[in-house]
């Protein structure tokens, strides 16, 4: 798993709570995937206003669209 944050996010502090943010909501998911995956996450501005909650709902649609998560 590799997240990507670019400087337009924000200064230092913003960029670091994404990747945290990120990192805390697929910890949670992680059990739930088919192995065999490489994933590599974008943070976006709008991320510095979520929680790790919030972010794991986004996580679950977009990967079971994908249909790498385990019904």
């Amino acid at each position: 798993m590799g997240i990507t944050t670019s400087k337009k996010i924000g200064n230092a502090v913003e960029r670091n709570r994404c990747r945290r943010i990120i990192r805390a909501a697929f910890r949670e998911i992680s059990p739930m995937l088919n192995g065999g995956y490489d994933f590599v996450f974008v943070a976006r501005t709008r991320t510095i206003k979520k929680k790790s909650t919030d972010i794991k709902k986004i996580m679950l649609q977009h990967l079971k669209k994908a249909g790498v998560i385990e019904q």
